[in-house]
């Protein structure tokens, strides 16, 4: 039996993030269609993103360079967990009696227990250099939150982070590893902000949202001095950070033989799918034959269900417009587990790609992607994080496929964190 696990030495880390923009302009001929203004409704400038974020990460969100050097100081922080390992699903391929070979990348071996790093300690960075001291942000189920906390703490830096209300609920436990790494936690809506206080005046018991999250983080910036925002996803520079996924996961591939047929990854604002699939996308772009799912909740179908047009990013309509498949900013999703999948809207780029049916996408309901995940920690072992289990689901019914086909594929997915602080969703699943 070959090795189950594929590793890479700390040498071979990727000394750079793979820009999918350069390629799809090169191979495409076009982009997706530019931010714009709410008020002007033309394309933004840096001047009006310059209150929000760091100047290198604005140059990063409309770069066409083909590769962004990662900073040595970045990659000696990504040592702490990175080669992330690519692990042969044995067990499950026997589990399944099917004839795929399935591949996971592993992200959950990071500190914090996500991919969320990889951008965080970038983000973190950059906001350093440009001399910045508190950074405010949103979280859903907390793994982004968690992942910026220990990045800002690394760094020096402050971090106020509003959380979901029903994740903060839900999660207790996020919030504590938040608070250990100095980050402070507010339920959102919250009461530290005039829109939390809108929100709640209007209903007490509101469960929350990511878009009502951002926006009370942006209010914060806005109104304090020497605040940035840190975005946990949807944005080109969130994406192009999560690249390294992928980066890494082709040399592994090359190192076990095989390429896959199929790249899954769940969805929600899309950085992790974008991680494992885009190094592999510009592949597809040059001719090569494979494809890509994209997976995300019955209960928030943004690609699935959505529109594709301009919307606000946020509930309080404070970002530029997006081009984006979207159910509307004021969407409120039903309050599932896979906190980190609770978002309106679909990051631009990989809107357009689906736009372009350069990828594909499906959608779950909550028990069924629970099934999936006590499946594959049965046979793997590792509990996967609710998000993580909506591609492990997409997975299984792709290699189930293969059987019924009679035919060998390699399917590769990204495993994007582990469920060890979601086992409530767990034991609701497995009790009622």
């Amino acid at each position: 039996m070959k090795n189950t696990k594929i590793i890479l030495t700390e040498k071979e880390i990727p000394e750079y993030y793979l820009n999918i923009s350069y390629y799809l302009k090169k191979y495409l001929g076009k982009l997706p269609d530019p931010p714009l203004n709410p008020t002007t409704k033309q394309p933004v400038n840096p001047s009006d993103l310059s209150v929000i974020f760091p100047m290198e990460l604005i140059k990063q969100e409309v770069s066409l360079e083909e590769k962004i050097t990662i900073p040595e100081e970045v990659r000696h922080f990504y040592k702490l967990y990175r080669p992330t390992p690519l692990i042969r699903a044995y067990q499950l391929e026997k589990f399944l009696n099917t004839p795929a070979h399935i591949y996971y990348k592993y992200e959950g071996v990071s500190p914090t227990g996500s991919h969320k790093l990889n951008t965080a300690i970038a983000q973190a960075y950059y906001n350093k250099k440009e001399g910045i001291k508190t950074l405010t942000t949103e979280t859903g189920a907390g793994q982004w939150g968690s992942a910026l906390a220990l990045a800002a703490n690394l760094f020096g830096l402050k971090l106020i982070v509003f959380m979901v209300k029903v994740s903060f609920e839900q999660k207790p436990f996020r919030k504590i590893v938040m608070q250990i790494y100095g980050a402070e936690v507010f339920p959102s809506p919250s009461d530290k902000t005039e829109f939390g206080k809108k929100i709640l005046k209007m209903n007490k018991n509101h469960s929350g949202s990511l878009g009502i999250a951002i926006s009370e983080a942006l209010e914060t910036v806005v109104k304090n001095k020497n605040f940035k925002y840190s975005l946990g996803s949807v944005l080109n520079h969130v994406l192009l950070h999560q690249t390294i996924i992928g980066l890494e996961a082709k040399k592994q591939m090359e190192k076990a033989g095989e390429y896959p047929d199929v790249v899954i990854g769940c969805v929600g604002g899309g950085s992790n799918f974008a991680g494992i699939a885009f190094p592999f996308i510009v592949d597809k772009l040059k001719g090569k034959n494979v494809r890509f799912i994209a997976v995300e909740p019955e209960s928030c179908p943004s690609l699935t269900k959505g529109k594709y047009k301009y919307d606000f990013g946020d509930t309080a309509q404070m970002t530029p417009l997006l081009k984006m498949y979207t159910l509307g900013s004021d969407f409120v999703p039903l309050p599932i587990h896979a906190g980190g999948l609770r978002y309106h809207g679909m990051a631009p780029l990989i809107s357009f790609l689906y736009y372009e049916k350069l990828i594909e996408a499906v959608a779950y309901d909550q028990k069924t992607i629970f099934q999936a995940g006590i499946d594959f920690a049965k046979t793997e072992g590792i509990i996967p994080a609710p998000e993580s289990c909506h591609a492990i689901k997409s997975a299984i019914d792709e290699a189930i496929k293969a059987k019924k086909e009679g035919r060998k594929k390699v399917i590769l997915f990204n495993l994007s964190g582990h469920g060890l602080l979601d086992l409530n969703g767990y034991n609701k699943f497995l009790h009622n």
